[in-house]
């Protein structure tokens, strides 16, 4: 397991789940391009802490925690996962008001029924540590 808050982190660090297929695979893609600046933490292998949301949120919607400690999720952890790459600038606009409302909406129903469809709800009510 790891801690990334023992140390003082440079890069922000992406907290994905690692059981998700779709989601590793984009992982691995961000990995390969990504400057340097991003860090990747499967949800499934980090230990959790109070200083972090529980493990059962970080499974159900992404999270980043970036170099100055402040925790992001949802479509603004991608556009600040996303801005580590020369590709940064075409999620930018998920940001804009409008299109971040509608996005936002989008991400939450996507988000929830990848959630539901990997973990069939046995843990939607189970410990969220």
């Amino acid at each position: 397991m790891t801690n990334f808050f023992n140390d003082k982190s440079t890069k922000d660090i992406l907290f994905f789940d690692g059981s998700c297929p779709m989601c590793t695979k984009e992982i691995k893609l961000l990995e390969d391009i990504n400057d340097g600046g991003l860090a990747f933490m499967d949800v499934h292998k980090c230990e959790i802490d109070d200083s972090m949301p529980s493990q059962l949120d970080m499974l159900k919607v992404l999270h980043l925690r970036t170099a100055e400690g402040v925790w992001i999720k949802g479509v603004a952890a991608t556009v600040q996962a996303w801005s580590h790459t020369n590709w940064g600038w075409v999620f930018k606009p998920l940001l804009w008001p409008l299109i971040n409302y509608v996005a936002g909406y989008a991400y939450n129903i996507w988000a929830e029924k990848r959630y539901r469809r990997l973990y069939d709800c046995d843990t939607c009510v189970g410990n969220d540590k």
